[in-house]
């Protein structure tokens, strides 16, 4: 039998593509050691200062052992996970967990079913200066012991209690006593854990006994008890005693939420900010949304209010191009953009982030609403890319989607102007002499006066209403 050498075992690191990111921290392991892992094929997703992001493995190979538990903070550079991609079998893992550093040279997972991959390519950014080492961070609540990278505790989820940190026979891996770890690609393993079912009490009806989504699926149906999970149990008699009698509560600020607080600190204590308002009658706007949702060009797209919103600012723009700006501190210049990258502030569980369309000035109306479309529901699934959130020129945060008439909106990092859009609702309004309700909304346009004075600014708030007062200037004015 070949054994494994140190010279084909391959360490994957936690990368960097060069644009300032220092650290992430490891969500989710989607492999455990001894799984088999083709080039490609996502093993892990990390969370960064601006998204979280699934990380796909280089090679091909056997997976000899995870580094870090789900929740550790890992600087770029550390080793994360190795990879016997020497082709022949690996040696049995040790029972115990010891540091990535102390692991004997030939212990290795026995090689199990080869997991699809996915093929995707995702990239890491952030920004910042690394203050700290790797760290693991606190946990809010019960954890579920499947998520941890110990071998240990994995032994023991399948029934096997831990016996010594050195290698178990070979014969004990091919023969265990019970069940051993069942068969099935790190997908379904994840939904399972999410399901909360025992993959070892699936009834697998793929090839070569392998547990199929369809399996824990119908496992769900039939109600088959899962692992027990600590605290689970306890959790409605523990939890509220807690939540009853605690006065306060402590948020680690980190992540999406830590470099949005810097970002915003440094906006606003670097970019002399100045806030213009002004109210309009939205009501013929209003009235060509309705339009624009029957009208075939736009089957299958999503029309609201902010697409118009979004093209009365491209417009303005355009008229008015020195708004769409960046300020050089260090070489003392202006640097006009001709290209406009729209970003749209979205709220997420992680925190606030802005991903932006490329090039929006050259989009149609239809394509527009498309990529419109597309950003936020990326966004409500937590899978907007860090690329997808890099570039930006200027920004649409729409506060009237939570029923807020207006709002001074603070710039993003980089950009020369924010756009506050708020809530569009009934309003008493003098329509042609007479007061008549009207839908009308009020806009604020935040802008950097070190680059754009009160004419400009001004005259960039003024298009964006004037359009959607009479949107037919989209045509006019284009």
């Amino acid at each position: 039998m070949t054994t494994m050498t140190e010279a084909s075992v391959r360490e994957f690191k936690m990368p960097d593509v060069g644009e300032g990111l220092t650290e992430a921290e490891i969500l989710k392991w989607y492999v455990q050691p001894g799984d088999t892992v083709t080039d490609g094929q996502v093993v892990c997703e990390v969370e960064t200062a601006k998204a979280a992001v699934e990380l796909p493995i280089p090679y091909d190979g056997v997976v000899r052992d995870l580094h870090f538990p789900e929740g550790t903070t890992v600087d770029v550079g550390t080793a994360i996970i190795s990879v016997d991609v020497g082709g022949g079998s690996a040696a049995p893992a040790p029972a115990a967990e010891q540091p990535a550093a102390e692991q004997p040279a030939a212990a290795a997972p026995a090689e199990e079913p080869k997991a699809a991959g996915s093929g995707r390519q995702p990239v890491l950014v952030g920004y910042g200066v690394a203050t700290s080492s790797t760290r693991r961070r606190p946990r809010k609540g019960p954890e579920v012991p499947v998520q941890q990278a110990s071998t240990a505790i994995r032994t023991e989820l399948n029934g096997h209690a831990p016996t010594a940190p050195e290698p178990a026979p070979a014969a004990a891996q091919a023969a265990p006593a019970g069940p051993g770890r069942p068969l099935a690609k790190p997908p379904v393993r994840k939904l399972a854990k999410d399901l909360g079912v025992d993959l070892t009490t699936v009834v697998p009806t793929g090839p070569d006994g392998i547990i199929t989504r369809e399996d824990v699926h119908a496992a769900v149906a039939a109600a088959v008890p899962a692992a027990p999970e600590p605290s689970v149990a306890s959790a409605p008699a523990a939890a509220p005693a807690s939540y009853d009698t605690a006065r306060e509560t402590r948020i680690p600020v980190k992540g999406v939420r830590k470099a949005t607080a810097a970002a915003m600190v440094g906006s606003a204590f670097t970019a002399p900010h100045v806030t213009e308002f002004v109210t309009v009658d939205v009501t013929r706007t209003m009235k060509l949304v309705e339009e624009l949702k029957a009208d075939k060009e736009f089957a299958g797209l999503r029309v609201n209010p902010l697409l118009l919103i979004a093209k009365a600012l491209l417009v303005a723009i355009r008229r008015n191009p020195d708004v769409n700006a960046s300020w050089d501190e260090a070489a003392q210049e202006i640097v006009v953009k001709h290209y406009v990258n729209l970003g749209i502030a979205a709220a997420t569980p992680r925190g606030l982030i802005v991903p932006n369309i490329k090039d929006a000035h050259a989009k149609t109306l239809p394509q527009l609403a498309e990529s419109l479309g597309e950003l936020v529901s990326t966004a409500r699934d937590g899978k907007t890319s860090p690329a997808a959130m890099q570039g930006g020129t200027v920004t649409i945060t729409n506060v009237g989607v939570f029923g807020v008439d207006t709002g001074t909106p603070i710039l993003n990092p980089g950009e020369s102007a924010i756009l506050a859009v708020g809530a569009i609702k009934p309003q008493p309004w003098v329509h042609k002499g007479k007061v008549k309700p009207r839908q009308v909304t009020t806009l604020a346009l935040s802008f950097d006066h070190r680059l754009v004075d009160g004419e400009l600014g001004s005259k960039v708030l003024a298009d964006v209403a004037a359009i959607l007062e009479q949107p037919k200037r989209l045509i006019t004015w284009a």
